[in-house]
């Protein structure tokens, strides 16, 4: 097995990046976010992309969170160059085209949760256990985390995690809408199958126009996102998913997308 930083593999037909770094439980630090950035390289250049996966090597840990070892000496200015540099790089992968996932396994903690949190959705394994616990050593969260979890959970549940600190489990992560759906590790497989199936069964660009109304309509008023879905909506009518996926219904067969 490859010793990289970033394992990039193909589960189901879908990319899945494997964060590998298990002796220091996947925790992140500059090499490992310029490593991801390289795949990201990658990703934005295949145009018949449809998902991607984004878990942890091992079985105790997604991400324990941003490397405390090498955070623990910088001065101010160096934090605000870390954090920029684990901004960009969870921007972009927030910003991939196509519907990325976070599998976690394990523990899930501050820069790890705000790695997640940066995926459209997350779907944990039973033994996962996340939070944002970085007030404990003195500091915020830092990659994103005080702004994408209130946008994910609400902003009173993301003030109690971020201000206490606690960690929570999968079950509870599940019920805040941290995650999506809980199931034992052994079954993250076949949920991957599963996803693949149905990503691949849908009209790729069909896909990404619906991935982006929702991003990009998110944050501007309700006129203006109705207004990109419409014309995100029409833009579909002319190509040739549209023609092929409405003939496939009408023939009663699949689509051949």
């Amino acid at each position: 097995m490859s010793d990289a930083l970033i394992q990039r593999s193909e589960r189901h037909g879908l990319a899945c990046l494997t964060i590998n770094r298990p002796k220091a439980l996947n925790a992140l630090n500059s090499a490992l976010l310029d490593a991801l950035a390289a795949e990201l390289d990658a990703l934005e250049a295949e145009p018949d992309l449809r998902g991607v996966l984004i878990t942890g090597a091992g079985d105790k840990a997604f991400v324990a969170g941003a490397d405390i070892t090498e955070m623990r000496e910088l001065s101010a200015a160096q934090a605000r160059d870390f954090a920029q540099r684990g901004l960009a790089t969870l921007k972009r992968l927030e910003r991939l085209p196509v519907p990325v996932v976070a599998l976690v396994n394990g523990f899930c903690l501050g820069g790890g949760c705000e790695l997640a949190l940066a995926c459209d959705w997350a779907v944990a394994s039973d033994n996962a256990i996340l939070g944002q616990p970085e007030v404990a050593l003195g500091v915020i969260p830092g990659f994103g985390g005080t702004q994408r979890l209130p946008r994910r959970v609400g902003p009173a549940m993301a003030l109690d995690l971020v201000t206490t600190g606690r960690k929570i489990d999968a079950q509870e992560a599940l019920r805040i809408g941290l995650v999506n759906q809980v199931m034992p590790q052994a079954d993250l497989d076949a949920y991957v199958e599963r996803l693949a199936k149905q990503l691949n069964g849908n009209g790729p660009q069909a896909v990404r126009g619906a991935k982006q109304a929702v991003h990009d309509g998110h944050d501007q008023d309700l006129d203006s996102a109705l207004a990109l879905e419409t014309g995100l909506f029409a833009l579909a009518f002319a190509g040739d998913e549209q023609r092929e996926g409405m003939s496939a219904f009408v023939d009663k067969r699949k689509p051949d997308f």
